[in-house]
Parts: C-alpha cells; sequence; structure tokens
C-alpha cells in the first residue's frame, strides 16, 4: 500500500511513538509485507529468525523489535510491538470508511454492466464495460475489475485475510488495507470468497475462469487463463502462473508457486512449489507418473500378502 503523499521516517516515529535510527528526513512512501515490498516500504518483523529476510529485502524502512546493525540505505523504526504499530500504520493511512449504502457513492460503473438486486458494491469500486454482476454479490471497497467480467450469485469479493497473531488474551487481527483487481474477460462461479491484500492486491488475471465455492486467500496472484474448478481452496501469498488448471478439491499452502501450464488433478494437496508444464496428484501433490507407480503397487499389497502367507 502506498501511502497519498510521501512521509519522513520522524513522522512515522511520531505517529507510533517509536524510535528510530536514520535521517529523520527519510522518506517514506508505504507499507507492505515481505513478499511484496519495494523501496519506500515499512516491513515488519518481531521474531530474531525472520531478521535477515526483512534488512536484507527490497524494504528500505524496517519496523522491528529490536536495536540491530543497519544497512546503509534502509532506516529502523524500533517497536515494543512491531505488529501492532504495523496495523497502526495501515489503519492511519486506510481508514475504513462504512456506507450505508448499497451502491457506494463513488463507484464507478462501466457502460453496458448490469447490476442485478441486491449487490453491494463499496467505497472506491471501479467496474468495467460490459460486466454482469448476479444478484446477492458483495464487492468490497477499493475493488478494481475489468471490462466482460461475469460474477455470479452469492459471492464476496473483498473479505479480510486470515491472518492472526497470537497473543495469551486470544488473537490480534492484521487488519486488511489491500485490494482486489479482477482482470478483463473473467468469470467468477457462484459462493465464491476472494480475500483482499494485507496490504498489496490479490489479483486474478485476464480471461481466468473459476467455478462455484472457490476460496482465494489474501495477496495471492492468479494468472491468465486459468481454469478452477469446484471447491478449490488456494491460501494467501501463492503465485499460480499463467495456463494453469486446478481441478476440484484441490488445496494448496500459503506462500507457493504453481509454474505456467501445471494441471493438478482433484483432491490434491499442494504443500511446496511445482514446476510448470506437468500433470501433478496426491497429497502432497507429486508428479503424475510417480504418483501412479504407486498407486499401482498400492492396489497390489493384498496380492502380496496373500503370496507371503
Amino acid at each position: 500500500m502506498r501511502f497519498s503523499r510521501p512521509q519522513t521516517l520522524k513522522q512515522i516515529a511520531d505517529l507510533i511513538q517509536a524510535d528510530y535510527i536514520g535521517n529523520e528526513d527519510f522518506p517514506v512512501l508505504g507499507i507492505n509485507e515481505i513478499h511484496r515490498v519495494e523501496a519506500g516500504d515499512i516491513v515488519f518483523v518481531d521474531h530474531p529468525k525472520y531478521y535477515d529476510k526483512a534488512l536484507e529485502s527490497a524494504a528500505t524502512i524496517v519496523l522491528i523489535n529490536k536495536d540491530v546493525p543497519c544497512p546503509e540505505n534502509k532506516a529502523l523504526l524500533i517497536s515494543d510491538d512491531p505488529f501492532r504499530d504495523f496495523v497502526k500504520i495501515g489503519q492511519h493511512f486506510m481508514p475504513f470508511t462504512p456506507t450505508t449504502e448499497l451502491v457506494a457513492a463513488d463507484a464507478k460503473i462501466g457502460e453496458g454492466t448490469h447490476i442485478s438486486p441486491n449487490v453491494n458494491i463499496g467505497a472506491e469500486v471501479v467496474i468495467g464495460d460490459n460486466c454482469y454482476i448476479h444478484p446477492n454479490v458483495v464487492i468490497g471497497e477499493r475493488t478494481q475489475i475489468g471490462n466482460n467480467v461475469i460474477i455470479h450469485s452469492g459471492t464476496v469479493l473483498g473479505g479480510d485475510a486470515f491472518y492472526y497473531k497470537k497473543r495469551e488474551t486470544g488473537f490480534d487481527k492484521l487488519k486488511s488495507v489491500g485490494d482486489i483487481i479482477i482482470e478483463d474477460n473473467v468469470e467468477i462461479g457462484a459462493n465464491c470468497t476472494i480475500d483482499r491484500g494485507v496490504t498489496a492486491s490479490t489479483i486474478i488475471g485476464e480471461g481466468t475462469k473459476m467455478d462455484n465455492q472457490i476460496q482465494i486467500g489474501h495477496d495471492t496472484i492468479i494468472g491468465k487463463m486459468c481454469l478452477i474448478a469446484s471447491q478449490v481452496g488456494v491460501a494467501g501469498c501463492c503465485i499460480i502462473e499463467d495456463e494453469v488448471t486446478l481441478w476440484g478439491q484441490v488445496g494448496v499452502t500459503s506462500g507457493v508457486t504453481i509454474g505456467k501450464k501445471a494441471v493438478i488433478s482433484a483432491k490434491s494437496g499442494v504443500s511446496k512449489s511445482l514446476e510448470g508444464g506437468k500433470l501433478y496428484m496426491g497429497s502432497p501433490a507429486e508428479e503424475g507418473k510417480a504418483a501412479y507407480k504407486k498407486y499401482v503397487l498400492l492396489n497390489r499389497l493384498p496380492e502380496l500378502f496373500k503370496k507371503g502367507s
């Protein structure tokens, strides 16, 4: 998420009442999670295991809970609770704006687009030309939808990320301030849920077709011309490259990449990144040929036990 105008290191430090290391005029342009950071962004880290990853990332401001050696081109914000203060920054620059309108006054809807009854459209939503939004769809704030998009009944775009920090008193929520981008010629089935990014965008690429009852997690990027069948669940921060096929009830863990033109068979569980251009099956998913050999051997077990007895 980029701020509407640049801030300084001192301004952010004053906002969260934190100490800082670096020039007080050091430019701060936005905040982002580690997997989406750019120069000018703040990234937060609160565990020594991930200090190096944060300090070596593209982010130039690190919100951290310890005074550590700082690279020359970066600045530090030192906080007793980086998670809490990261949320505070996000909410300060992108506060939630509730609306009682069914369609927000500032929503922009293109020519030839049909909005069915009981569709809820949030603030700053942009919908392109010649779209068809079926009844009872919810489109959360700042969602961007391209041209020739079809969204079937009951789908919710822009739910918050499933992202919590466990405390002794319960769970603290990392409140989402990102958005969703739906590119041209996408079709989304009934009763799907696509979460907005925590600080960046969840993206559904051009020409992708999604069946009913699909869950897409926060900050996931789905490429162009993908086919996703019913009851697929994709966790947050994944990259699904172009022309990937995910058949029914595939589950994908967070932070993995599935390469271009991969095909994942039904009920497979993707627990690690997979190369493109191959068929995968099983749980955990593996290349089809290897999986078939195991299934053949498994089916022969009764015969082998009988021979051995």
